[in-house]
C-alpha cells in the first residue's frame, strides 16, 4: 500500500479536522505529507484552521495506530481512493463537504453511470417487486446501482443489479470491516466482487445512528439521480432526497397508494417537485443529458483505426471521441437494425459494458435506438 496514504488517514483522524477543513489544507500544501511538515504558523494561516487544530497536527503521535489500520487494510484487500485520484467519483467532487478519501473494497470505475435507489427498511411486497424490476432494468442498460445496503429497499436494489449481472455500489455508515446489517454478509461479498463497497469511516467504526445521514449525502453525491421507492413521513430516505436536491441531483419517486404509510414520503416528494416515474425511461431521459455534458474523449486503439475511418466516411464520426468498446460495437454493426443481445454476442464483451456504451453512442448521435432494443447506425 502507498506509504503516503498514512498521512491522509492520520490527518482525517485529528480532532477538529473535518471534511471542510481538510480541503483547504490540501489545496494549500498540495499533500497531507506536506501538512505534517508545516510549522504551526503556516498551518494557522490556512483559512478554517484554528491554532488548536494546528497544534494537534504538530503534536500528532499516533502513527502506530495508523500503521496497524493500514496493515489490516492490506490483509483484507481494502484500498483508499483519495480526492486526487482519477477513480474518485467525479460527481462527489462537486459537493461541499466531500470526504477527502474513501475506503473501498472492490473497484470503482471511471465509466460508472451511478443512479441511487433508496427506500424503506420495512418494504412492502410492492416496494420490493418494483425495486427489483427498476434495478434490473437500469443495470441491463449499463447503469451502476448505488444504495446503502440497508434492510428492505436498499438490499433489493443491490440484488436486482447483481441478478442482471450489472455493477452496484454500496455506501456504508460503518467501517468496511463492520458489516451492517449482519445478515447481509453474503450480499456484501457479492457487491465487492461486482462493484464496490465504500465508506468514509475508518476500520472499526460501528454503525451509529448519526453516521447514516452522513452516509446518505455520499449516496446522493456520487449519483446522477436518486430514486425513492418507498418512504414513511420520517424516513431516512427523505433525508437522502433532500440532500440530493441541495446537491442539484435529479430526484425521482415511485407513487404509492394514498392509504399506505410507506407511500406518504414518496407522494410528498412528488408534491414537492420530484419526478413521478413508472418506467426507467422516465429516469434515463433526465440522466442522459447529464452524461452528454460530462462525457470524456479517448483516443482509439491503432488496430481499429481503419474500421473507424471507414465508418467516419459514411456517418462522419470523430475518431477521437470513441472509446475502444464503442469501436468494437461499431465494428459489429452492419446496415440495418441489430438487437442489443446480438451485439453483445458478437463483441464478446460484458453485457453491462456494452449496454452502457450503446447509450453513449446514442448520445453522440452515432446510433439510433428502435423499439425492441434494436440499434442501427444514424445516417
Amino acid at each position: 500500500m502507498n506509504e503516503d496514504l498514512k498521512y491522509w488517514i492520520a490527518l482525517k483522524s485529528i480532532d477538529g479536522i473535518g471534511n471542510a477543513s481538510f480541503q483547504p489544507l490540501i489545496e494549500h500544501f498540495r499533500s497531507p505529507a506536506a501538512v505534517f511538515s508545516a510549522s504551526i504558523h503556516e498551518l494557522s494561516s490556512v483559512p478554517g484552521i484554528s491554532k488548536k487544530s494546528a497544534s494537534a497536527i504538530i503534536s500528532f503521535k499516533h502513527w502506530d495506530i495508523i500503521l496497524r489500520q493500514m496493515d489490516m487494510m492490506s490483509k483484507t484487500g481494502i484500498n483508499i481512493v483519495t480526492c486526487l485520484d482519477e477513480l474518485y467519483p467525479k460527481n462527489l467532487l462537486n459537493i461541499y463537504d466531500r470526504p477527502p478519501f474513501l475506503y473501498v473494497l472492490g473497484g470503482l470505475e471511471q465509466e460508472d453511470i451511478p443512479v441511487a435507489i433508496v427506500g424503506s427498511r420495512h418494504a412492502s411486497t410492492y416496494g420490493k417487486y418494483t425495486t427489483d424490476r427498476i434495478s434490473r432494468e437500469l443495470a441491463l442498460r449499463g447503469i451502476t446501482i448505488v444504495s446503502g445496503m440497508a434492510r428492505g429497499i436498499d438490499s433489493c436494489a443491490h440484488r436486482g443489479a447483481l441478478a442482471a449481472k450489472g455493477r452496484t455500489i454500496a455506501v456504508l455508515g460503518s467501517g468496511l470491516d463492520v458489516i451492517y446489517p449482519p445478515e447481509n454478509k453474503n450480499l456484501f461479498t457479492a457487491i465487492a466482487q461486482n462493484g464496490a463497497v465504500v465508506s468514509e469511516f475508518p476500520l472499526g467504526t460501528q454503525p451509529l445512528s448519526y453516521h447514516f445521514p452522513a452516509r446518505n449525502r455520499i449516496i446522493s453525491g456520487l449519483s446522477y439521480g436518486i430514486v425513492v421507492v418507498e418512504a414513511g413521513e420520517k424516513s431516512g430516505s427523505l433525508i437522502t432526497a433532500r440532500l440530493a436536491m441541495e446537491q442539484g441531483r435529479e430526484v425521482f419517486a415511485i407513487p404509492g397508494t394514498i392509504d399506505s404509510a410507506s407511500s406518504r414520503g414518496t407522494n410528498s416528494l412528488i408534491k414537492q417537485g420530484a419526478k413521478l416515474i413508472d418506467s426507467i425511461d422516465d429516469i434515463l431521459e433526465d440522466i442522459l443529458p447529464q452524461l452528454e455534458r460530462s462525457s470524456t474523449r479517448l483516443t482509439p486503439r491503432k488496430q481499429e483505426q481503419d474500421t473507424i475511418r471507414a465508418l467516419q466516411t459514411e456517418i462522419k464520426i470523430d475518431s477521437d471521441s470513441l472509446k475502444p468498446i464503442e469501436q468494437a460495437i461499431l465494428t459489429s454493426l452492419s446496415p440495418g437494425k441489430k438487437h442489443a443481445d446480438d451485439i453483445i454476442s458478437d463483441t464478446g464483451l460484458p453485457p453491462a459494458d456494452v449496454l452502457s456504451a450503446l447509450i453513449n453512442l446514442e448520445l453522440k448521435g452515432i446510433l439510433l435506438q428502435h423499439p425492441g432494443k434494436l440499434f442501427s447506425l444514424k445516417k
